[in-house]
């Protein structure tokens, strides 16, 4: 089969490798979607993976092709969506079900191959069925949604009638669009580009600050008459906008801190007494829920695109053939040309 190969850092070859074969409890998903996260860039070009070789990619969905066991006969054929978080199923987080905080994790497209291939094993339990109302596109987009959505889900919402945004790329995004979903009252973006503005203006109603242009700190004021927003999503994960999302938050607000840090934190004093004096709450959040149960993360959102509440897809701003991989990569690391998701998609479904 035909994939993308990490040899070495920046080293990715197209090539023929050997499909995988099949554990018991693992299913052959032949890949018609995947995204390309921005955690994909580093890890190629900079950083590289666990191991070498591996196949990157982590967001895909696909059909199952083959699976390792009898028992599991009923999923050849089926539409799914793929989890790529592989716990261990026996640490403290397992026992509790907190899958995404398990301590000794796998993980397909870093810590195992992933879906920049024609072809990916993937544990039986990992995978969960589309309705045909979903899409390979939305479906290869569930992941980066559920992150967005757990994030979301660290909170009550429950009084929260204004929400701050810092940083309109595909997590933050995907966060307007979820509380746009639930009837936020007013949502405030804050991004670096007029077209993130107007991408997002055709999915969420939402007012769009470019913080290139103008001060935000300003902005949220202004927009909630010098108070402050109840409560801030911080998406980049640098000290600035870090630093941006406390002077945001109204006294006794919340923060939550979503986006993944490329070095150090160091927080001025002044914005660390901020902290204290507003009596902000911060929370964390990492990845997404998934307990094969109706409430977790990935069912309330597979739900919420098949009724028409959110649309992932709707961020896609580059198609590539998977063959054309690699020109999608380029694309994204060019920080000249406008993207939020960039998708690799077969040519067509089957």
């Amino acid at each position: 089969m035909k994939a993308y190969v990490l040899e070495a850092v920046g080293q990715l070859a197209y090539r023929d490798i050997q499909a995988p074969q099949l554990h018991e409890e693992e299913a052959l998903v032949e890949v018609v979607s995947a995204g390309i996260c921005g955690s994909d860039i580093p890890r190629i070009f900079e950083t590289g993976t666990y191991h070498f070789p591996t196949v990157p990619g982590h967001e895909f969905a696909g059909i199952v092709r083959e699976v390792g066991a009898e028992k599991h006969r009923a999923m050849l054929g089926k539409r799914v969506g793929v989890f790529p978080l592989i716990p261990c199923m026996a640490c403290e987080q397992c026992k509790r079900r907190a899958y995404e905080m398990c301590q000794s994790y796998n993980y397909l497209g870093s810590r195992t191959d992933g879906g920049f291939a024609e072809y990916v094993a993937v544990p039986v339990w990992n995978l969960i069925e589309l309705p045909l109302e979903v899409g390979y596109d939305d479906a290869a987009m569930l992941e980066p949604a559920c992150v967005a959505l757990h994030a979301i889900r660290q909170v009550d919402m429950k009084d929260v009638n204004n929400v701050a945004v810092l940083g309109c790329g595909t997590i933050g995004s995907l966060i307007i669009q979820w509380l746009a979903s639930m009837g936020v009252k007013q949502i405030l973006g804050i991004g670096t580009r007029k077209e993130q503005g107007d991408l997002i203006s055709g999915l969420a109603e939402c007012v769009f600050c470019n913080c290139r242009e103008k001060d935000p700190a300003g902005f949220v004021m202004e927009q909630t008459g010098g108070v402050g927003a109840e409560l801030v999503f911080e998406c980049v994960g640098s000290v600035e906008s870090i630093s941006n999302a406390v002077s945001l938050a109204r006294a006794g607000g919340q923060v939550v801190l979503v986006g993944n840090p490329a070095g150090n934190i160091d927080l001025d004093k002044q914005i660390y007494w901020k902290i204290l004096r507003r009596q902000l709450t911060l929370h964390g959040t990492w990845n997404s829920s998934f307990t094969k149960e109706e409430d977790d993360d990935w069912h309330i959102a597979i739900e919420a695109i098949r009724t028409g509440k959110i649309k992932p897809s709707g961020q896609i701003t580059q198609r590539f053939s998977c063959e054309d991989l690699r020109e999608g990569l380029e694309v994204l690391r060019d920080k000249t040309i406008f993207t939020n998701k960039v998708m690799i998609s077969k040519a067509f479904y089957s």
